[in-house]
């Protein structure tokens, strides 16, 4: 039976082949085709509003609004290296929801709470366009556009009273345009301290959670230790009166000395502040008084360092002494008489020998912790009125932040001079650029606000080797530091003058005390 039933497929095979490729042959040549219609070719203008609207949400950012890039690089980027991606992301959700889980085990009855299974899927997202800010502060900001319709796989095992409750994510749809802040911009890498998020768009979530990110808020994401990397500003003034000093060492082959005194902060770079030299005196009387910076009045201490003045060679150190700022009190002044030693360490007891004794008066006054001026709370008043309410010492501070396209005749070995009341102050020279870098401070304390003064900021270039041509003026900028006082702080782009296109980069700043 079974050869039968073999015999008669084999026959039914052999016949029907060729009866069918027979009849399929007569059935192409003598049929007639259908009339296939053109497609429908309209304009864009004779569209109505639904169907632009079904159309516009597929044309990516960067064809409909120029100021966004095309990143079709990161997108291949992103495909390449999501099966890594997948897996570090889903490592740190859970190393990062451990602890949280373990907070709830034993409440509610909840004995367990894990990820069985969480994968993100083989889809990575997709960016339809960026857009990048340029700002004048120490920032970068992004707004990409990004979609994610993924598949992911995430199952949530819940123990609840003995009972198993499981909760799989198989389907997420993500369509965003966040906002992305790297700020500050510090010399360490990878050269952004923090990292904020917010979302541009309402729509993109649940209104529950949009006001916690939806901008101006924001997700702060730290990636550096702000300790590590910040810069701290200037948060007062400390006003120094160096006395006197009595019975110093001799230092000289007479028996007598020409002492100085040199100030400084500690954790500070800048220069130090010197007292006149008093000739031959073991017990001279300076009463000379100077101003110094203060940034963490908490840590810093002033070291005060007395010097025997030699014509040649370098100055002897008679002795030295350091007074921490916690032992002050705003505004409060404070006479100390320090009893000099070879070295700050006092336990040391190698140093048995008197070395005289320095008087000074110490002021530490802050600064205001809103130097900004304005005249919104008073509608009515004469000028003299508003120099009387802003009069007052303070800190000017300028940073001179960079330069664009500065162009010499001859060479191009930028830097900047910033003049003020006189005085000349430089910044570092960069060789052979046009668009330079220095991020330099400078720092001036006043005794009243510079309302009615500018300062001048020139850059120039200077050639490494000799030449009757050595240096050139590459442009220079005058601002008014009226708007500076009035305001407190600006930071501004200026068209350099006697250059075609050169840009200078500036930020001053005003803090009252």
């Amino acid at each position: 039976m079974g050869f039968l039933t073999t015999l008669l497929g084999v026959l039914g095979f052999a016949f029907g082949l060729p009866i069918g490729l027979l009849l399929g042959f007569f059935l192409f040549v003598y049929s007639k085709p259908l009339n296939v219609k053109d497609p429908d070719v309209r304009p864009l203008h004779e569209l109505d509003s639904n169907m632009l609207d079904e159309i516009l949400p597929e044309i990516p950012l960067w064809v409909k609004c120029p100021d966004y890039e095309r990143v079709d690089w990161l997108n291949k980027f992103l495909l390449d290296m999501w099966p890594y991606l997948d897996k570090a992301i889903c490592a740190t959700i859970k190393t990062t929801a451990k602890p949280i889980f373990a907070e709830y085990i034993g409440k509610y009855g909840i004995e367990a709470i894990e990820f069985k299974h969480m994968t993100l899927g083989t889809l990575p997202p997709a960016l339809y366009g960026m857009k990048v800010y340029e700002t004048n502060e120490k920032d970068l900001v992004m707004e990409p556009v990004m979609r994610w319709a993924g598949n992911p796989d995430i199952v949530l095992v819940l123990k609840l009273m003995s009972l198993q409750f499981t909760v799989q994510l198989v389907d997420l749809q993500i369509f965003a345009a966040p906002r992305i802040t790297l700020k500050p911009l510090v010399p360490t890498f990878p050269c952004f301290a923090n990292i904020e998020v917010s979302l541009m768009e309402r729509d993109t979530i649940k209104k529950q959670v949009a006001h916690l990110y939806l901008w101006p808020q924001f997700l702060e994401i730290p990636v550096l230790d702000a300790s590590t990397v910040a810069v701290k500003k200037p948060v007062g003034i400390l006003h120094v009166k160096v006395v006197r000093a009595m019975k110093l060492l001799k230092a000289d082959i007479l028996g007598t000395s020409d002492p100085y005194v040199k100030l400084s902060l500690t954790g500070e770079k800048l220069t130090t502040k010197k007292t006149t030299v008093k000739k031959k005196n073991l017990n001279p009387e300076w009463n000379e008084n100077f101003k110094i910076v203060v940034k963490d009045p908490q840590s810093q201490a002033l070291q005060v360092e007395v010097f025997d003045w030699d014509k040649v060679g370098g100055h002897d150190r008679l002795g030295r002494q350091m007074v921490p700022l916690k032992a002050l009190t705003a505004y409060d002044m404070k006479e100390f008489t320090l009893d000099l030693l070879k070295d700050t360490n006092i336990s040391d007891p190698r140093d048995k020998k008197k070395r005289g004794q320095v008087v000074v008066e110490l002021t530490y006054v802050p600064f205001k912790q809103d130097s900004k001026k304005s005249n919104e709370d008073s509608d009515c008043g004469s000028d003299n009125e508003e120099e009387v309410s802003i009069s007052g010492a303070g800190l000017l501070s300028v940073i001179v932040q960079g330069a664009e396209d500065v162009e010499g005749e001859n060479h191009n070995n930028p830097y900047a001079l910033v003049l003020f009341r006189g005085e000349t102050k430089k910044t570092k020279m960069i060789k052979k650029t046009r668009d330079p870098r220095w991020n330099e401070e400078f720092q001036y304390t006043l005794d009243q606000p510079p309302l009615h003064e500018k300062i001048r900021i020139e850059i120039m270039s200077k050639r490494m080797r000799f030449s009757f041509r050595s240096k050139e003026s590459l442009g220079h900028v005058e601002i008014n530091l009226g708007d500076v006082v009035h305001n407190g702080r600006i930071n501004e782009k200026y068209h350099l003058i006697d250059s075609k296109h050169g840009v200078i980069h500036v930020e001053i700043r005003w803090d009252t005390v």
